[in-house]
């Protein structure tokens, strides 16, 4: 065997070798089991608690460019407004996306409120108590005219839930190194309201009150498997932690 044929059998395995290690870490889209599949139409009760749909109000709606693009983005959205017995309503919006390889921050409300042409007045990370664990979320001010939308919202990638962000790329870097693809949901409710501390108070009810009626398997989807196995782990610091949350007071214009 001469040297030049030596050299060409070399890198013709290398190059076999590279493709083949490339395509080992190329992360794949994960396949959903049939027992996974869902509907958010259906997951998300219409009442639950003393909250029902208000059809007299409607969330705020992307451009019809947005809307072209978040169809390409998102396997399905869900956009209601609630209503309680002291006249409080909550607009609640989900995006499902099961491949993030697309980017979930097209649509994060940063995003699209300012592409609406609200101004972000406040942004600030917090943890949202509720009974199932701490769930980590971003506060939000958003303002146009007269018209003053104060905004709480989370994300998952995979099956954590996470804040928008370092902590959002993060993830999904974890999930690439592995070869994996995961899934994503942004779950954003906001009210319009003057006074943000009580926006929140009436939001944090809202959320703990739905979350607190859908059955197990749904609010996992929702809130991430990490975060519910935390809960099942140390229940009594779960419970603890929602028992310390601030009845809403004041209501919230819609």
């Amino acid at each position: 065997m001469n040297r030049r044929l030596a050299i060409s059998i070399v890198l013709g395995v290398a190059m076999a070798g590279t493709s083949a290690l490339t395509g080992a870490l190329t992360p794949k889209p994960r396949v959903l089991q049939p027992h996974e599949q869902f509907s958010l139409e259906q997951m998300i009760p219409q009442r639950f608690s003393d909250w029902r749909i208000d059809p007299s109000v409607v969330p705020l709606a992307p451009d019809p460019e947005q809307q072209s693009m978040l169809e390409k983005i998102y396997d399905q959205t869900l956009s209601r407004t609630y209503i309680n017995g002291h006249g409080q309503r909550v607009m609640l919006s989900i995006a499902y996306g099961g491949d993030q390889s697309k980017s979930l921050q097209l649509h994060l409300p940063e995003v699209c409120y300012v592409a609406q042409g609200f101004q972000m007045q406040k942004e600030a990370d917090d943890n949202l108590a509720t009974r199932f664990g701490e769930l980590p979320v971003k506060r939000l001010v958003a303002r146009l005219h007269e018209r003053n939308e104060p905004i709480t919202y989370w994300i998952t990638i995979g099956e954590h839930a996470s804040r928008a962000g370092i902590q959002q790329k993060l993830r999904r870097l974890a999930y690439g190194l592995s070869g994996e693809i995961p899934d994503g949901m942004l779950v954003r409710v906001s009210t319009i309201q003057a006074n943000d501390a009580q926006a929140y108070r009436v939001q944090d009810r809202f959320v703990t009150d739905m979350l607190g009626t859908m059955a197990p398997r749904d609010r996992t989807r929702l809130l991430g498997a990490g975060l519910a196995s935390a809960a099942e782990a140390a229940p009594e610091a779960a419970s603890a932690a929602a028992g310390s949350a601030t009845t809403p007071s004041g209501p919230a214009q819609g």
